[in-house]
């Protein structure tokens, strides 16, 4: 595309654009200082717990905890050392394709994912939910469902990306 057919931002689309950039990287900031804080794991350890905790069996192939964690295999492969080391996560061959791996939740690793939820999810409620309206939620809702509907997800469902 030249430059003369680059659609560019509306002043408007670009000050809706700038804070929602803003909001997610200071958002994203602050859930991760409170869990290094108060759970000694950085936001992508938990965003790994949970997404394990959701799944069947509390395990998934590495493949796909990578793509709904939208992490390379290597970024993921050393987060998941990472939480072996601390006995959360363990890795299991697959029996039926010798060239994919599990990833699989462990007891520890559930307790620790479990004493991390209340001050996540405090949070998530203090930066996030506790400054909307209930309209506004649905609205942010809405939004995030046509977004995700534009990247590919079916019908906007981040149930569709997220196991469980």
């Amino acid at each position: 595309m030249s430059g003369d057919e680059t659609r560019w931002l509306e002043p408007d689309e670009l000050e809706a654009w700038l804070s929602y950039v803003a909001a997610t990287t200071l958002l994203e900031g602050a859930l991760d200082r409170q869990l290094q804080r108060d759970a000694g794991m950085p936001h992508a350890y938990y965003q790994i717990l949970a997404m394990l905790s959701e799944a069947p069996d509390r395990r998934l192939r590495m493949s796909e905890l990578a793509a709904i964690t939208q992490s390379s295999q290597s970024r993921l492969s050393h987060a998941v050392a990472r939480l072996e080391r601390n006995g959360w996560v363990r890795r299991k061959p697959c029996p039926e394709d010798r060239r994919s791996t599990f990833a699989q939740l462990t007891e520890e690793g559930f307790a620790a994912l479990a004493a991390a939820a209340p001050g996540h999810v405090c949070t998530v409620r203090r930066q996030l939910f506790d400054r909307l309206t209930s309209e506004q939620v649905r609205q942010l809702h809405e939004i995030t469902r046509a977004v995700l509907s534009g990247l590919g997800v079916a019908g906007g469902d981040a149930r569709d990306v997220l196991p469980g």
